[in-house]
C-alpha cells in the first residue's frame, strides 16, 4: 500500500487503461453527497464480505474523507494478497480542495 496525493491519484487515473478501480469506503449518505466519477462504492463495514468485487489484479485506489478509513481498508487489502493498493492522502477531502472545488463539501 502507498499513499498518493490528489494530484498524483488523478494523474494515474487521466493515465489508466481498464486496469484501474477507484474505490470508496464511506458510507452511502456520505457517497450520495459527493465522489469521484466513475467510483465503485463499497463502505468499510462490508469489504471484508466484498473481496469478489474487487480484481487481486486491478490497480485499486482506495477513497475516504479525509484518508483514515482508506488507510485501514488499503493495508487489510494489502495484507490479503492485493498489491497494486493506493490511498489517496486527505480522502475525498483533500480531492475537493485540490483537484475539483465544485464538489460539494461536507463535515
Amino acid at each position: 500500500m502507498i499513499e498518493k496525493s490528489p494530484r498524483e491519484v488523478k494523474d494515474i487515473i487521466d493515465n489508466a487503461k481498464n486496469d484501474l478501480m477507484i474505490l470508496d469506503v464511506r458510507e452511502q449518505w456520505e457517497y450520495d453527497i459527493c465522489h469521484i466519477e466513475n467510483s465503485t462504492h463499497i463502505p468499510m463495514g462490508k469489504i471484508a464480505n466484498a473481496e469478489e468485487e474487487l480484481s487481486i489484479n486491478k490497480k485499486i485506489i482506495v477513497v475516504c474523507h479525509h484518508g483514515i478509513r482508506s488507510r485501514m481498508v488499503a493495508k487489510y487489502l494489502t495484507s490479503k494478497g492485493f498489491s497494486d493498493v493506493i490511498n489517496l492522502t486527505g480522502g475525498i477531502d483533500a480531492w475537493s480542495l485540490n483537484i475539483d472545488p465544485s464538489m460539494p463539501k461536507y463535515v
